[in-house]
Parts: C-alpha cells; sequence; structure tokens
C-alpha cells in the first residue's frame, strides 16, 4: 500500500529557519516559517521527536495535530493556494548522530563538543518541520543562534551573511532538498582557497589535529571541483565548499550541498606518514561526495527509489576523477579490488534487492541503502554504460542531462534518454535489465561437439537459488569476433578453430572486467587460457581468480581445483595480482578450525606463497620503489604473520622494539602488521594498557585503525573481556567504531564467543545506541561473515528470526541467514577434498 507523500499536500518554496541549539541544556528551539503551495486544504509538514507549541498560516493561529506514528503535524488551513506557515517548535539534543547532533573530541585532556547535522535520510524533520521528501526543493535562509563561546564559528551551506544579537545570518541557499541542509559550529581550525573559477574550498576540523593534516583534503577538493566543471561543462552552483570532520560521525561521509561533512578518518590524514592505501580511501570519498554536488544535488532523485542513481554514479565518477587527478595511482585497480568483488558477492545470493527497487513507505528507506548493490554494482553498471558510450558521448549527454534537470529532480529513464541523445545504442533498454532485475549471470563458454565455439547465459547463485529463467543484455567484450550484446540464452559463435586462428590467443569475454557476470570457461578453452598466463594483464589475472572463486562459492567447482593454481601467482610484481591471490587463499581458511593440523597445513601454504616477496620486498619501504611493490608489503606481511614465519616474526618484533617509545612515527604501511605480530606473539598486559591509552590519546583516524586491529588480536581472554567492557564506554569506544571493534573480537576465534554474547546479551542497548540510524544493519552482516558451523547458524536464526519484523534488519536478516547456511553447507561439502589439495600443494 502506498503510503501518502507530504509532498502531495504542500508544495514548499522557501523556508526562513530561525534554530537556537543549547548544548548544556540539550535542547533545540526554533521557529520553521515556510512559503509555498497548499494543494489541499489539510496539508501535513514532516516532524520527527517535536513539541509544537504553536502553528500560524499567513499570520492566524490555525488548528493542527501531532502524529508522532506519522512523523508529521497536520494542519487545517481551511483553504489551498499560496500561504505561509510559521511553526513554533522546541526538539531534543541527541546523541544519534542524527538530526542535529554533538561531537565530543578531548583536546588537551579537556573535553569538548562540536555540533553538526546529518539528515540523510529523513532526518531534517527531527532538526526544524519541513516538508522532508526529495522531491520538495525550496530555497532556505538560516538564522543560527547558540549558547556560544569566544572563538567559536558557525558554518553552513551558504556563507554566513552577518551576526546580530548573537544571532548568525547566512544567505539563502538555491533550490535544494530538505536532506542536503547542514550547518555546523564549534571551535574549529580550517585552510581555505579558491578555484581558478573564484570557489572558496575550505577544509574544517577540531584543533585536536594537527594543521598539515588538513592540507591532503584541500589539495583534492580544489583539484576535483575543477576537474568537475570541466568534465560536467556545468558550473559548480555555490560560491564555496567547505569540507568538515565530525568527530562522532555514522557513515563515510555526506554530501549537503556546500558543506560537506565527513569521518575524521575519510577527510584529515597525515601528509608524512599515511599508507598509499590510506591516501587513494580518502581521495575516492571526497571527490565521491563532489560528484554529488552535482549529481544528487544540483539534479536529485524524485524519490528514494532512485537512490542508486545518486550513489551509483557518485562512485563511478570518484574513481573516474582521482585517475585524472593522480594517474599515477591507476586508482581503476582499487575498482577492480573493492566494489567488483563487493556486488558479486552480494548479488549471487538468492533474494537480493535489484538496484532499482521499490520504496512506499519512509520506513523503508533506510533498508535501501544496500552498499554492495546500491553503490558497488550500481557504479558497475555505471562503468559498463561508459565503456559502450565512451567519454565524449558520456560528457554530451551528461551536460544534456544538468541543462535539462537542474535544481529540480529526475529518475534513472530521465538519465538513460539525455546519454541517448549522444549515442545510437538504446541505453535504456540495456539497463533495465540490470537494474530491475536482481542478480547476475554466468556466462558459460565452451567447444560443442559439432566443434562451435557456444555461450550461453544462466543466473548465477552462491547457495540455493530460484532460477526463473532470467537474462540479461550482456556486453560481451570478447577477443573474438563476438557480437557487441548478448541478449539471447544461447549464442553460436560458429566454428571455435576457424575462430582460434583468425584471434591468433586464446577466447577471453569481459576483458577488462567492466561488466558484471563472470565466465565459465570449459576445459579446452581453460587449458588455453592457463598456457598463456604470463601473457595476461594484471585485470585479465585477477579476473581469472575472481571468477574462479566465485564459481566454486557457487559449487560450479570445487575450490579444490584452484588450490593447485595459486602458487602460479605468487611472484606476480602486480598489487592486484597478489589481492586477487589473498582474496582466494582467505576463502580457504573457512575450510579449517583454529588451531587444527589443516590449518597448520593451509599456515605453510601461506608461507610459501609469500616468502619470496617478504624476502625481496622487506619489512620496511624502500626509497624510489615502486607503487605496486607499496601495495604489495602489506599483502605478503600480513600473509607471513598468519603463517607464523619465524623471520617476519622476530623482524616484526625487532621493529617494534626500535620504535616502542613512539609508534605512531611507525611507517603506516608496516605498522599494522608490526602492531599485530607484537600481540600476538609477545601479548602482555601491559601491551594492551599501552595500545587502548594510544588509542584515546591519538586523533590520527589510520593509526587508531592500527590499534584496534592489534588489540582485537589478543588471545588472552581477561583481555578480550576487557574490550568488550569498552564496547559501551564511549570514553575508549565512540559508538561510530563500535562496529569496527566488534567485528574484530568476533573474527578472532578466541574472541568470537564472547563477542556473540556480548551482542545478544545486550542487543537492546546497542539499537538504543546506533539503532535508528541505516548502518545498523551492518552488525548483523559483520556476524554473517564469521560464522560458519551448523551450531552457529542455529544460534543466529534463534536470535535473529525474532527480529524479522523489525524493518530495517529484515532484508539482512534474510540475506545472512542463507550466507552462513550456504557456507555451512559448503564446507560440509569441500572441506576434507579442500584440506587435501592444501596438503598436496605443499610437496
Amino acid at each position: 500500500m502506498a503510503v501518502k507523500r507530504v509532498y502531495e499536500t504542500f508544495h514548499p518554496e522557501h523556508y526562513n529557519l530561525f534554530i537556537d541549539v543549547n548544548r548544556k541544556n540539550k535542547k533545540i528551539s526554533g521557529t520553521s516559517t515556510v512559503t509555498g503551495d497548499a494543494q489541499e486544504k489539510t496539508v501535513l509538514i514532516s516532524q520527527k521527536f517535536m513539541k509544537v507549541s504553536s502553528v500560524k498560516a499567513d499570520g492566524q493561529d490555525v488548528p493542527f495535530t501531532v502524529s508522532d506514528e506519522d512523523e508529521a503535524i497536520k494542519i487545517e488551513l481551511g483553504k489551498t493556494g499560496k500561504t505561509t506557515i510559521a511553526i513554533a517548535y522546541t526538539a531534543p539534543l541527541t546523541d544519534t548522530m542524527m538530526g542535529i547532533y554533538p561531537s565530543y573530541y578531548e583536546l588537551n585532556g579537556e573535553k569538548k563538543q562540536i555540533i553538526g547535522t546529518q539528515f540523510e535520510t529523513t532526518f531534517a524533520r527531527q532538526a526544524f518541520p519541513c516538508v522532508d521528501e526529495p522531491e520538495a526543493k525550496a530555497t532556505f535562509s538560516l538564522a543560527l543562534k547558540w549558547d556560544e563561546q569566544p572563538g567559536e564559528i558557525a558554518l553552513a551551506n551558504m556563507p554566513e551573511e552577518k551576526v546580530e544579537d548573537g544571532v548568525h545570518y547566512f544567505k539563502e541557499t538555491v533550490r535544494m532538498s530538505s536532506y542536503l541542509v547542514a550547518f555546523a559550529f564549534g571551535d574549529l581550525q580550517s585552510k581555505i582557497t579558491e578555484t581558478k573559477d573564484g570557489v572558496k574550498i575550505g577544509v574544517f576540523a577540531t584543533k585536536a589535529h594537527k594543521a598539515k593534516e588538513l592540507d591532503f583534503a584541500l589539495e583534492i577538493a580544489k583539484e576535483a571541483i575543477e576537474f568537475y566543471e570541466d568534465f560536467y561543462q556545468t558550473k559548480y552552483p555555490l560560491p564555496n565548499s567547505w569540507q568538515l570532520a565530525l568527530p562522532d560521525f555514522s557513515a563515510g561521509a555526506m554530501e549537503n550541498w556546500g558543506l560537506v561533512t565527513y569521518r575524521e578518518a575519510y577527510l584529515l590524514l597525515d601528509p608524512d606518514n599515511t599508507s598509499l592505501e590510506m591516501k587513494k580511501l580518502v581521495a575516492t570519498v571526497i571527490t565521491h561526495e563532489l560528484a554529488h554536488q552535482w549529481f544528487g544535488d544540483l539534479v536529485t532523485m524524485k524519490w528514494w527509489d532512485n537512490l542508486w542513481l545518486n550513489e551509483s554514479f557518485a562512485n563511478m565518477m570518484e574513481y573516474l576523477s582521482v585517475d585524472a587527478l593522480k594517474p599515477e595511482w591507476h586508482i581503476w585497480e582499487m575498482f577492480q579490488t573493492s566494489e567488483a568483488p563487493a556486488a558479486l558477492g552480494r548479488d549471487a545470493t538468492d533474494g537480493v534487492q535489484p538496484i532499482q527497487m521499490k520504496i512506499n513507505d519512509p520506513a523503508d528507506i533506510d533498508s535501501a541503502f544496500d552498499a554492495a548493490i546500491v553503490y558497488a554494482k550500481g557504479s558497475r553498471m555505471l562503468v559498463m554504460v561508459r565503456a559502450l558510450l565512451g567519454d565524449d558521448a558520456l560528457r554530451k549527454g551528461l551536460k544534456y542531462y544538468f541543462d535539462h534537470h537542474k535544481y529540480g529532480n529526475a529518475t534513472g529513464d530521465d538519465l538513460w534518454d539525455a546519454l541517448s541523445t549522444a549515442t545510437d545504442l538504446d541505453i535504456g533498454k540495456i539497463m533495465q535489465s540490470w537494474l530491475e532485475q536482481p542478480g547476475y549471470p554466468v556466462v558459460t563458454a565452451k567447444v560443442a561437439e559439432n566443434g562451435h565455439l557456444v555461450l550461453s547465459q544462466k543466473q548465477f547463485f552462491i547457495g540455493e537459488g530460484k532460477d526463473v529463467d532470467r537474462t540479461w543484455q550482456i556486453p560481451l567484450n570478447a577477443n573474438f569476433d563476438a557480437p557487441k550484446i548478448m541478449s539471447e540464452k544461447e549464442l553460436d559463435l560458429g566454428d571455435y578453430k576457424t575462430l582460434r586462428e583468425k584471434a591468433g590467443h586464446p577466447l577471453r569475454v569481459n576483458v577488462g572486467n567492466n561488466s558484471h557476470f563472470i565466465v565459465k570457461y570449459d576445459d579446452t578453452l581453460m587449458k588455453d587460457i592457463m598456457s598463456d598466463l604470463d601473457d595476461l594483464d594484471p585485470i585479465a589475472k585477477l579476473q581469472l581468480l575472481q571468477d574462479l572463486r566465485l564459481l566454486a562459492e557457487g559449487k560450479q567447482i570445487s575450490y579444490a581445483e584452484i588450490v593447485p593454481l595459486l602458487t602460479k601467482f605468487a611472484d606476480s610484481k602486480s598489487g592486484l595480482v597478489i589481492n586477487a591471490l589473498y582474496t582466494t587463499a582467505a576463502k580457504l581458511r573457512q575450510f579449517v578450525d583454529p588451531d587444527s593440523d589443516e590449518e597448520k597445513n593451509l599456515k605453510k601454504l601461506y608461507d610459501k606463497l609469500s616468502k619470496e616477496q617478504v624476502a625481496r620486498l622487506g619489512w620496511m619501504p624502500k626509497k624510489g620503489e615502486s607503487d605496486d611493490d607499496i601495495q604489495i608489503r602489506p599483502y605478503e606481511l600480513s600473509a607471513s604473520i598468519y603463517a607464523g614465519n619465524s623471520d617476519s616474526i622476530k623482524a616484526a618484533h625487532k621493529l617494534f622494539e626500535e620504535n616502542e617509545d613512539n609508534l605512531e612515527a611507525l611507517n603506516a604501511d608496516v605498522r599494522p602488521y608490526v602492531l599485530i605480530n607484537e600481540v600476538k606473539n609477545f601479548g602482555s598486559h601491559n601491551l594492551m594498557a599501552k595500545l587502548i591509552k594510544e588509542y584515546q590519546r591519538t586523533a590520527d583516524a589510520s593509526y587508531k585503525a592500527d590499534l584496534r586491529n592489534a588489540a582485537t588480536n589478543t588471545t588472552d581472554p581477561a583481555e578480550i573481556n576487557k574490550l568488550i567492557e569498552y564496547f559501551e564506554d564511549a570514553d575508549v569506544i565512540k559508538p561510530q567504531d563500535l562496529r569496527g571493534w566488534f567485528a574484530g573480537v568476533l573474527s578472532n576465534h578466541k574472541g568470537e564467543q564472547a563477542a556473540w554474547d556480548w551482542i545478544r546479551k545486550d542487543w537492546d542497548w546497542l539499537d538504543k545506541t546506533v539503532g535508528g540510524d541505516m548502518e545498523f544493519a551492518t552488525f548483523v552482516q559483520v556476524i554473517s561473515r564469521v560464522f560458519r558451523t551448523p551450531a552457529r547458524l542455529k544460534e543466529f536464526k534463534e536470535f535473529f528470526e525474532p527480529k524479522l519484523n523489525v524493518q530495517l534488519l529484515k532484508r539482512e536478516i534474510q540475506m545472512d541467514t542463507k550466507v552462513i547456511e550456504t557456507r555451512v553447507d559448503l564446507i560440509r561439502a569441500e572441506g576434507k577434498a579442500v584440506n587435501d589439495a592444501v596438503a598436496k600443494a605443499l610437496n
């Protein structure tokens, strides 16, 4: 049943907002004065957790009722047409990281806070009464007051205009959706620059950070805005683009127009000591959010069922822009190691949502934010479109899209229509099969009995899956004579020998791994590819391992067949290939019980795979070494520590001892493995106390992550229990960081039971602390990545099945139950064969 939209009753045009925040009393009060067009005599205005003291229409008191269940104020206007409604209200200032909320930090031992906002998806209604739906675009004039202390500043979407009687007034915004409104205030430091077109770019953070930590973000933000103006051929429409790091922030970042907010970890970094991986991650987060300033902010999805339109596009553009800004990083390789596997793994489970799903009830919106689908799969779709169109046509189509929809709303069809103006391909028709259907195909390539090369497509499942005869429009990208798009179930390409002779190389389909499908080659074709292995480029090698791994997960081949292939990739000088190698090797861990003979063999295999690379690279980076070597080293060190290699254990311990008094200064590329090694092999109560103290002291987010990863590796039951006590102590572990700590302890087999007991016992506390948030369901997902036994599956079901009535959790619980069932089944069926293959590979 469709829920009535608030926008159907009232079309806002302009808001005059007065918001007064009292941090001491944790109270918000204000007046929201909205001018617009009443479509009905009784109008609805969104609110949540508010007390409304008066409602005036055109200066006169009018009757109203507040419904907490509908999150709305029902206002009896008694007329339609143009009207100005003024609503006086109060609301609580809560610690939920939604709406208007405080962020906490320490400076010189003093506890301080800054106030920030998070309004996506439907949390603007916790800050001020509004029509809180993406289609309800309006202009906003903000007046902000707070219990101001000397030296504090305020930021908002637009520049500050004036301050009178302690009230900060900001310039009127352009037409925008309520979920993109943002403001913040507190004791902040900043660095500011300008683009060549005069747009002011600023990075803001608390003074707990070193000034140099703002430099990298400032450079990337400035260059990204300039790049997008050129690529989109559409000017950035605001006078400023502020980037603000919030100490407490639930998501990764948020694209508020003109005032983008970030987790500190995704904006600030020490330019002198941050790993290359972390620099890439921060750069892609910034460019993702700035891509949204056009795609999402200037043109916004009409309703949440087109959320993918915002996110998938920004996800593709983050890589496209960083590739232009830092070509030496080969950032598309990161796309292949992060987005592609995330999408392929999630999308093969039956019951997964399609990219474009119907959403009627706002309560369903947050459950639509499945990152592997809306972000990762969606961006693969757009990479596919880009490969079909080419950049010139893509840019031409986008310019048409922005010109026709700016300051308004759009749907996916509007984008395809715009792109179709630049090509003779029917992009809408090709994309329909990918967006509206869940899942993806496996293309089987075989030489038939008559000698013909035949391709066929069928939906690919990991675990039980109901085949409903879906087909896709598949961009084949084959290196043989073949059609551009395969839309039929089966395709006969003709005589294989003739095709092979003409091509002069083995058949490969989905060259570049840009399209969202996997390939299963028959023995003839596979042998041909393997005989040519040395001539394959890194992406082709990654893809080979990726597809074999997925086929093994889907029980179409056995992992036992993959094990002997691993050593063929071990001496690669490509970071991409080494990533694929250890991603595949990590899958073998699910088949071994901790501390068993089988695990000892697996560790020996890890040693065999990593030994020569560790010897070649050493533990410390060398001057002038390639980016690939910088990227390979962490994989090899991690593998070597897991393997228990005695030389690595000694080398890491020596580095720890040499840097014991300043662990933060240890090279960031190797620091995680030095710390993990120390905890695993030289752990003590004093060491754990030191790591926790460092974790509380430092403001460097990547150092914090290293400390967490090390501490959660402890094997001491007393230390594990102490970590779990910290889960609910916000002075040690902030709620935003809790999932990482929980995941770390849970995936440590010595901590698994304690972590699982904690989440079951204190679920209500967790729900109250972070439960209203779209990230909440990922706690369930974290558990599904670890559990692998029939007993754990039973416990998982017993605990989570009663929670299937919680809207935000329902799909996640159903999906994750399947994930664990599938793993348990795979281990039962394949365990012996896989472990035998590992033992054999050691000879």
